[in-house]
């Protein structure tokens, strides 16, 4: 079911918005300045700790680590430890788009190859 706009749902969502972005603007600032203390306090990507009466302030240190593809599968190969090494087959997406348009293939061709996604976005801004 679907509501009428109003000016006034416009002109609030507009003045909602500048208003998240100018509480964005502040958190980051504040963590900017949690994180320089706890880098001077603990250690850079140190966790920490900080109790000032009843609030209390904690740094997490949260840790990925990745595999260098290229650096691994070469060391991999030099190892010879060849099943460790996925062979992933995906189109080369610039290729098909080049045949497309060269027509060594058509779109019949690639009939429930391409899947499409949608979102939508919603912007209000002031007319001036």
């Amino acid at each position: 079911m679907y509501k009428e706009i109003s000016k006034t749902m416009l002109w609030e969502y507009n003045q909602l918005n500048e208003q998240k972005k100018e509480i964005e603007m502040k958190l980051e600032e504040l963590k900017k300045i949690f994180h320089h203390y706890f880098d001077e306090s603990v250690g850079v990507n140190e966790k920490g700790e900080l109790i000032i009466e009843d609030f209390k302030l904690q740094r997490q240190i949260r840790r990925v680590e990745k595999f260098d593809n290229a650096k691994t599968v070469d060391r991999l190969e030099s190892l010879n430890m060849l099943d460790l090494i996925q062979i992933i087959k995906k189109p080369d997406e610039e290729k098909v788009k080049a045949a497309l348009n060269l027509g060594f293939l058509t779109n019949d061709d690639l009939e429930g190859c391409i899947s499409i996604q949608s979102s939508g976005a919603i912007y209000v801004k002031p007319q001036k």
